[in-house]
């Protein structure tokens, strides 16, 4: 492998491993927030305890997350300087926002949240995890503002004099129709994991306790642990159907800002009229007219593309490269269509996944009742991983499906505001950058053991069964019960 090739793995390594803990913050926030809503309107203990509980796992899950995320921004300067150069005074705009506003709501609210239990009165303290839940959300906006200019570069100029982009408006920038309709299909994703989180475990300790013959253990599943799970089924239910909808926003912008990205989702070889979309291929995909259709769907790619189902004409793979060696030069403008084609299709396929433990948890939870099979305990766990592979998916999807381009050309905008990746790598050794990529695939394979350790470790303890704070501050508090573990 070349320095291209080790960079662009060590990039995408780091990038789907940070992104694991990404929508999980996201989504997971709010949910706290709400349980701290529902304890502080109705009184309810569960509804403390169960504040407490994940908000302890949110703790874990959000201190993986910014350990990971900072090696992000280091490789844009080492492995992708010239990206740096060429795009850095544009690009760095929305990451400085997201570090001077929206990181400095998530860390100082974070903090006042974690020590603030018995200091702070209780409307004051719920409103600190409120602007945390608002923190991690505006800080997405900021770096989906900054993937979308990659993805359709607007409110910057090329300036020939010193071969750089550089910013124009910064509201064009925040505003770009890519961010507007990336950033709700994102946080839709994150509510999705984060009610498949919550519903999972409150699943699994709901048969846990049916189980246990503890009539008061019943009683804590039938009051705390149902609740919890039936509302994030509701969470769950909503965020899927937000997915739908801003999905097909989404998919109709990329059919007409990046044409070969869709072309290679479907792998469509060749233009056609009404092509039908695909679920099942065979074949190498790469070699393009080697794929084989198995599985079709009429209608359904027309609407995706324009949102009608007849007369609806595609351009192909073959036919788009032919275009793009015209207008941009001889070269190989393809992506990966093995890759695209399958993460597209995991992408979907994993996100509907997790409707089966939709419709099982509100079938064994109706009518009050409390389940005790074994079989709906490993459906929550198993359906844990599902929203998360399906985010990596999207990922994937999305920063693959644009290759080779690292900024996408804006078919509209300034020409000369394009990049490819191959332009973009810095000039270091090939075994410079493997160095690197193997001390932080070990580090972060070190760091996953203990994210794991840790949540599992928590979720098995369950939670504890502290004395909700008074109203009225207690000065007189021992320091001991304001820990990091509460």
């Amino acid at each position: 492998m070349d320095t291209l090739d080790v960079s662009r793995w060590q990039f995408g390594i780091t990038t789907v491993y940070h992104f694991i803990f990404v929508p999980l913050t996201i989504g997971l926030a709010p949910l706290i927030a709400m349980m701290q809503t529902a304890w502080v309107v109705t009184g309810n203990e569960h509804w403390y305890r169960l504040t407490k509980f994940f908000g302890k796992l949110f703790l874990i899950n959000f201190a993986l997350g910014v350990a990971t995320g900072i090696v992000q921004e280091f490789q844009f300067g080492m492995n992708w300087s010239e990206y740096s150069r060429f795009i850095g005074d544009v690009f760095g705009a929305p990451l400085a926002l997201e570090a001077l506003i929206a990181f400095f709501m998530e860390s100082t609210f974070i903090g006042l949240w974690i020590f603030g239990w018995t200091r702070l009165p209780k409307l004051v303290h719920l409103a600190t995890i409120w602007i945390v839940a608002i923190g991690v959300n505006a800080s997405a906006y900021f770096i989906v503002a900054a993937n979308s200019f990659m993805q359709h570069p607007v409110g910057a100029r090329y300036n020939p004099e010193t071969g750089r982009a550089e910013l124009e408006s910064i509201a064009a920038l925040l505003t770009n129709n890519t961010t507007v309709a990336a950033f709700p299909h994102v946080v839709a994703g994150a509510f999705l994991t984060a009610g498949v989180f919550v519903a999972g475990i409150a699943g699994w300790w709901m048969v846990r306790n049916a189980r246990s013959g503890d009539p008061a253990k019943l009683e804590e599943a039938r009051t705390m642990w149902r609740p919890a799970a039936r509302a994030s089924l509701v969470v769950v239910v909503l965020a899927g159907v937000a997915l739908i909808f801003t999905g097909d926003i989404q998919g109709k912008l990329m059919f007409e800002q990046q044409p070969m990205k869709m072309a290679s989702a479907e792998s469509l070889c060749h233009t056609e009229t009404n092509p039908d979309f695909s679920i099942l291929t065979v074949g190498t995909h790469n070699n393009c007219d080697s794929v084989t259709h198995v599985l079709k769907v009429p209608y359904v790619l027309p609407y995706l593309a324009e949102g009608q189902f007849t007369g609806v004409t595609l351009d192909g793979v073959q036919d788009l490269q032919q275009t793009y060696n015209v207008e941009y030069g001889p070269g190989d403008y393809r992506p990966n269509l093995f890759v695209t084609y399958w993460s597209f299709r995991a992408m979907i396929g994993l996100a509907a996944g997790a409707m089966v433990l939709v419709f099982a948890g509100f079938w064994v939870t109706r009518g009050g009742r409390v389940p005790d099979q074994r079989w709906f305990s490993w459906l929550s766990l198993l359906a844990i991983p599902t929203p998360f592979l399906a985010n990596s998916a999207g990922w994937v999807f999305t920063e693959m499906g644009r290759q080779p381009w690292a900024v996408v050309p804006n078919p509209t905008g300034d020409p000369n505001i394009r990049m490819t990746v191959q332009q973009a790598v810095s000039e270091h050794s090939a075994g410079t950058v493997l160095f690197s990529l193997v001390v932080f695939t070990l580090l972060y394979g070190a760091l996953a053991v203990v994210w794991f350790y840790l949540i599992r470790r928590y979720v098995i303890a369950g939670p504890e069964t502290p004395k909700p704070p008074a109203d009225t501050p207690d000065d007189e508090t021992p320091a001991d019960q304001l820990s990091f573990a509460y």
